[in-house]
């Protein structure tokens, strides 16, 4: 994954955004790991984690997941989400009680709305995501795990790296998109905002030995 990096960050952080780099350094050293175990264990680099420590960048969600993963933990405890509830089976998030875990500036265009922010220690993790309509060309994602993706607004342009060769499928209002985490991709849109229902899910260890199965589905409307 690319280690693109804004120092200049806006005033505008949200208390999530605020605490992040804090969170992170805290669990990192209640783990006792080193930033050169959290850098070897990411494959991101000690001084890209240390900007992350020192609250001068915000990285993105796929960021967030790696580290997260690293650390034996998920989002919700990484992102030290106060209303968390740590045991109950059922989780109901109603509309207000809703948190941006990430703004659009920050993430490299990405906006993300957290939609099961109530409950720890999931395997899966359900966003609203909004696409940016530019990003750079090199910038791509990836993170162990599978990720579910349900077009609801606007129609957006899905790019993959597959053996060396970058595909691109043109998603839209109603189209479906399920395929391995770990396959470098980007998506932008290209007609107004758009947005989608994003559920990105870790399998347990144990599944490994999982058989193979295509990489890509995608469902048209």
């Amino acid at each position: 994954m690319a280690e693109a990096i804004t120092t200049d960050l806006p005033p505008e952080l949200s208390d999530i955004e605020l605490r992040l780099g804090r969170r992170v350094s805290e669990l990192r050293t209640a783990r006792g790991y080193t930033q050169d175990r959290l850098a070897s264990e990411t494959g991101f680099t000690k001084g890209y984690l240390s900007k992350i420590e020192n609250s001068k960048i915000i990285p993105p969600i796929g960021t967030l997941i790696k580290i997260a993963q690293a650390l034996h933990t998920d989002l919700a405890e990484l992102l030290g989400t106060e209303t968390a509830e740590r045991s109950d089976a059922i989780c109901i998030v109603r509309s207000w009680e809703r948190e941006s875990v990430v703004h659009g500036e920050e993430a490299f265009g990405y906006d993300y709305v957290a939609l099961a922010n109530k409950r720890r220690h999931k395997r899966m993790e359900p966003f609203i995501m909004v696409f940016p309509n530019e990003m750079a060309h090199e910038m791509r994602f990836d993170h162990e795990g599978e990720e579910f993706l349900f077009v609801t607004d606007g129609k957006v342009e899905f790019s993959f790296m597959i053996d060396g060769r970058e595909q691109q499928w043109i998603l839209s209002a109603g189209d479906s998109l399920y395929f391995d985490s770990n396959i470098p991709h980007r998506g932008r849109s290209i007609k107004g905002e758009s947005k989608a229902l994003v559920v990105i899910f870790r399998p347990p260890d144990q599944a490994d030995d999982a058989p193979k199965r295509p990489p890509l589905t995608i469902f048209g409307s």
